[in-house]
């Protein structure tokens, strides 16, 4: 692939016990359709999208479904599924380990497998676990973990504990609220500060984040906690990182551009959970947005993620 082709932080793997597991509980992906997955069909969209590497993780609704023993079991079935197909994949295929919270300890253990034998480039947490919030204080052990391996740590939106919206899948709009409760709850809660070398990578553009920033900060500084001041908040909320699944649009890359820190935004496709041609899609608003220049666009496609993952760079 050419030095110019994207590497993508959010693509998705659908592994068959996973796949299965889904079905004989009768669960989906939040009212959306599992996708058939194939390593072949990975590497073709790549190809005709111009991506040369794509870190894949496991969606929403992840690993643990209510027994502890049985999410142990599938997150490590899932891993090592990946890791087969990165194997066989050198340079193009990378993985998110799948830890089954809430199950911490389990958690713990699949993280230092996963990172340690399998060399999965990060984990994937769901951006609420059985209606607990990423900042919830019974995770402490696990973000400690990560703070000291200065592991990247992809937050996928999740279904938040509340009833769909009628004839609306969870994907189409109740996933990007998720994703920014859980990311207003990591800074609130204070877990963006204590574990500040984890890299916190937020799906579709972080959600309402960027958007709604200076209101969250302003708001916390006046009502919330009055002990920081609105410039605290928003330098704990610009550590995290964004990816551009769904969300290179006219209207959405505007205020990412103007909220995340230099570097802090990543090129994602969100395939095959959105089809080729919704990645083709956006991909032209990225390619044609008249306000990014060269260097930008390149931090965005990829060199911002080579910063991140060392192996990938040149």
């Amino acid at each position: 692939m050419p030095d110019t082709a994207r590497i993508d932080v959010h693509q998705h793997i659908v592994p068959p016990v996973w796949a299965r597991a889904l079905e004989a509980r009768g669960l989906d992906s939040g009212g959306w359709a599992i996708p058939s997955w194939k390593a072949a069909d990975a590497v073709g969209m790549m190809d005709r999208q111009g991506i040369a590497v794509g870190l894949l993780s496991v969606t929403a609704p992840g690993v643990h479904f209510g027994d502890d023993a049985e999410a142990r079991q599938l997150a490590r079935a899932v891993n090592e599924y990946g890791a087969e197909a990165a194997r066989k994949h050198p340079g193009r295929i990378g993985t998110f380990a799948s830890l089954p919270l809430p199950d911490v300890d389990a958690a713990l253990e699949e993280a230092v497998y996963a990172l340690d034998i399998l060399g999965a480039d990060g984990v994937t947490l769901m951006s609420n676990v059985r209606g607990q919030y990423l900042g919830d204080p019974s995770f402490q052990p696990l973000w400690e973990e990560l703070d000291r391996r200065s592991a990247v740590v992809f937050v996928h939106p999740a279904q938040p504990p509340m009833p769909l919206l009628a004839g609306t899948p969870a994907p189409l709009a109740d996933y990007v609220f998720d994703t920014t409760r859980t990311a207003l709850n990591l800074v609130l809660t204070g877990a963006m500060r204590r574990y500040s070398k984890v890299k916190v990578i937020l799906a579709h553009g972080g959600g309402f984040l960027p958007y709604a920033a200076y209101r969250f900060a302003g708001l916390t500084s006046m009502v919330v906690d009055k002990g920081r001041d609105a410039d605290d908040i928003l330098t704990d909320l610009k550590r995290f990182y964004f990816d551009t699944a769904l969300s290179a649009s006219p209207s959405a890359l505007p205020a990412l551009l103007a909220f995340a820190a230099p570097g802090h935004i990543l090129y994602g496709s969100d395939w095959p959970f959105a089809p080729e041609e919704a990645g083709a899609y956006y991909n032209h608003f990225l390619d044609t947005d008249p306000s990014l220049t060269p260097e930008v666009a390149a931090a965005i496609n990829r060199v911002s993620a080579q910063a991140m993952f060392p192996r990938l760079a040149p």
